[in-house]
């Protein structure tokens, strides 16, 4: 939420050239109000957010372009994934909302846009999640050794790429990437983040705790499964404090969410991917050196690596994502994954706004 990522990318058969990629900053007080929506929260506000934010992608996208000196006319489309503010897959209701108005962004750009990435796989019985699975499993799926990519965004994913041509790509949700560590940060420092995860490494483990984290349903439920801070957030992290019931320093708490995030990410590999020897990393999280290394400490029979090795920039790669499946619908071609999301069924993701 403190960003905007861009990706200038150029998709040919099954090559992708990252020709720029530029994060924009969005201003504290549309940061505050995002990372403030609830279900108290009301639809004026939401309504005037979803502007906001479709304004401040157009500008986005309009400054990457005209930086690099490109013609908008060489955009055959934007892929916008928007802002989610809620996503219950699981409700008798299933539902996801992604904010930023794609009128807008292809009213200011004059290129057509593509949004609303979810919600069709999820009126398939899917989960609307994770959706770079596919992606994944068309650029860096390789035939002479098994793999996995984990992307560590406010949440952490996981596609696991067997080697066998015959074998399903699967993927999911396995908890809590950054999210929870940024929240507390922001909430005890005034800090966005944990540079490095220095504030972490000052704390130490409480093994109670974590376990009682650990005893969330959501860790031991078998995929498809995707989940968000609908599910993984302050109130949640208080209340089991409350049950917890003893005391501990926000500095332990801080070590332990980052265990959090470590342990569920690599307890989900080694059980279900045990023979993926390569670990292809991307994300925010990749910049947290001492989750990097606890990672690297609990897989330790695996190669850990960034996206970088295979020439995506692994800031870059949730963009470049949203990029290939705009360009999907645009060829009508069904870009879910049924084995990943759970659908019913392969659709076309997204809607098409026409400049």
């Amino acid at each position: 939420m403190d960003a905007i990522d861009a990706a200038l990318v150029e998709i040919k058969v099954q090559n992708v050239n990252v020709l720029a990629y530029e994060q924009f900053p969005i201003p504290n007080e549309i940061q505050n109000q995002v990372r403030n929506v609830n279900s108290a929260t009301s639809i004026e506000e939401i309504s005037e957010l979803d502007a906001i934010l479709g304004k401040l992608f157009a500008d986005a996208s309009l400054r990457l372009i005209n930086s690099n000196n490109i013609d908008v006319d060489q955009i055959c489309a934007i892929g916008s994934h928007g802002q989610t503010v809620l996503h219950m897959p699981e409700h008798n209701f299933p539902r996801t909302l992604q904010i930023g108005d794609a009128n807008i962004i292809a009213c200011q750009t004059g290129i057509t846009t593509v949004a609303d990435f979810r919600r069709m796989d999820m009126a398939a019985g899917g989960q609307g999640a994770p959706l770079a699975s596919a992606f994944h499993a068309w650029y860096f799926r390789q035939s002479d050794k098994a793999c996995a990519v984990l992307n560590i965004g406010g949440m952490a994913n996981i596609t696991l790429l067997p080697a066998d041509p015959e074998k399903t790509v699967t993927g999911f949700d396995t908890g809590p990437g950054n999210a929870l560590m940024d929240d507390w940060t922001q909430e005890h420092l005034g800090k966005d983040y944990d540079e490095d995860g220095d504030w972490a490494a000052s704390g130490t483990v409480s093994e109670r705790l974590l376990q009682a984290l650990l005893q969330t349903p959501y860790f031991s439920a078998k995929p498809p499964k995707s989940t968000g801070k609908d599910d993984f957030n302050l109130q949640w992290l208080d209340q089991k404090l409350d049950e917890h019931g003893e005391s501990v320093t926000i500095e332990d708490i801080q070590a332990t969410l980052l265990e959090l995030s470590a342990y569920s990410i690599s307890d989900a590999i080694n059980k279900l991917a045990p023979d993926s020897r390569e670990i292809l990393v991307c994300g925010g999280g990749i910049h947290n050196k001492q989750l990097m290394l606890r990672l690297k400490e609990l897989l330790i029979e695996k190669e850990i690596c960034s996206t970088e090795k295979y020439d995506i920039d692994p800031d870059a790669l949730e963009a470049v994502v949203f990029a290939w499946l705009a360009k999907c619908r645009m060829e009508n071609t069904a870009a879910n994954l049924p084995s990943v999301t759970g659908a019913s069924k392969k659709v076309l993701l997204g809607g098409v706004y026409k400049a």
